[in-house]
């Protein structure tokens, strides 16, 4: 939470590649670590994650129209275009969702491929100017020879691996989240004491009074539910609602306490002068990101009544 007050936490305190280190190191084949997991955590070689594609939605992956072929040495030949793919300009590694067995739409047959970003046929396309979200790129991959030990995880069971890493890194944005709108309050705040007109300070206010409480409610009502989501990743438990109430909630009050904080600041809050337009910008991006509100909120209520329906109904 902490880190994620800051621009550049990640980055600066080494915890970008969290998700890639967790997952090569739970489902990676042992050429994989030897090559590539020291070099990862010592900040020596980067990585990034390509699942999601241009013309597929992001929250039906089964659609995933990226595909890999196994030759006869046993070498996979991927083809695909991905986007939103975070840091790949940079990146030495790329992991791909594609599909080995099976046609489009099938539950089975996804699986994660180890690319190196060399290798022949792997292109950067493009920077993707996206509102809130810096960092994001499309690449191509054409034809592009991948080793056959570079599977990770089991093949076919790609999403049983997605799924692992999206509850941490949806878990990590929340927590990055509330730092920003932490720090977007503490702005709002010090403003309302230290702006003074001719009626006085704008902390003496009542609308302002409630724009400070609204934002302070939302903060203390969030951190809860992220910090419960933190709790059970982090003993092995199941957190899919957890997790999903805490992305919600996280994203929603980032957008909601950095608001209140630019119409504290009035014109100021608009201009480069705060942090505020850039965390509004990561507000907004904030309730897509990571699949958009929507898919978590059904999918949150479904196994609530899901659970209703499978026990005994209440005497009335």
């Amino acid at each position: 939470e902490a880190e994620g007050a800051s621009d550049h936490g990640p980055a600066a305190l080494g915890s970008a590649p969290l998700l890639d280190v967790r997952m090569l190191a739970r489902h990676g084949g042992p050429r994989v670590r030897e090559l590539y997991l020291e070099r990862l955590v010592a900040g020596e070689i980067r990585s990034c994650y390509a699942m999601t594609e241009p013309d597929v939605p992001g929250t039906d992956p089964f659609l995933t129209a990226t595909h890999a072929e196994q030759q006869p040495d046993g070498t996979w030949s991927v083809t695909g275009r991905k986007w939103f793919t975070s840091g790949a300009a940079n990146a030495d590694l790329v992991t791909v969702l594609a599909r080995t067995d099976g046609t489009a739409g099938d539950r089975d047959g996804l699986s994660l491929l180890l690319v190196p970003t060399a290798s022949p046929g792997f292109r950067v396309e493009r920077e993707l100017p996206l509102l809130g979200a810096g960092g994001q790129w499309e690449i191509e991959l054409d034809h592009v020879t991948v080793p056959g030990d570079h599977m990770i995880g089991e093949r076919g069971r790609a999403l049983a691996v997605a799924g692992e890493r999206l509850q941490l890194g949806r878990t990590l944005r929340a927590l990055r989240w509330l730092g920003q709108a932490q720090r977007a309050f503490d702005l709002m705040c010090e403003r309302a004491v230290a702006r003074t007109g001719s009626r006085g300070p704008l902390a003496g206010h009542q609308l302002v009074q409630q724009h400070v409480f609204d934002a302070l409610l939302a903060l203390r009502t969030t951190r809860p539910l992220v910090h419960e989501a933190v709790a059970l990743l982090g003993a092995g438990r199941d957190a899919h609602t957890e997790v999903g109430l805490a992305k919600v909630a996280a994203a929603r009050t980032l957008q909601q306490v950095t608001d209140s904080a630019i119409q504290i600041h009035g014109a100021a809050g608009l201009g480069p002068d705060t942090a505020l337009p850039a965390l509004f910008r990561t507000g907004r991006a904030a309730r897509i990101l990571d699949g958009p509100d929507e898919l978590h909120i059904t999918s949150v209520a479904r196994r609530v009544l899901r659970a209703y329906g499978e026990r005994p109904a209440t005497p009335r």
